[in-house]
């Protein structure tokens, strides 16, 4: 490997930073829609078919766009957030 070179991780290299992302109360994150750019809280968004439904679907609260799903079943949840275009998470110092 020459000094040019970058070594290339896997997905693995980032385990502890996605712990520490995932412990988090998402609902006091904020969120831009992919759809509108509106920037809201995740937690004040309109919600559907949950818990009478397999899941949860949340829209965006200016252009009514799926933001987020979050489905569980058979031991496992599945998350797609791609009605978001980025999330912002405040970090909890210690």
């Amino acid at each position: 490997m020459d000094e040019t070179t970058t070594p290339r991780l896997d997905g693995n290299a980032c385990a502890g930073l996605l712990r520490e992302l995932f412990a988090y109360d998402l609902t006091a994150a904020s969120g831009s829609c992919a759809s509108c750019g509106a920037v809201a809280q995740i937690g004040g968004q309109p919600l559907y078919d949950y818990p009478d439904g397999p899941g949860a679907v949340l829209r965006c609260g200016s252009c009514e766009s799926v933001l987020l799903v979050v489905v569980r079943g058979a031991g496992r949840y599945r998350m797609s957030a791609t009605g978001l275009r980025w999330l912002e998470i405040e970090a909890v110092t210690e």
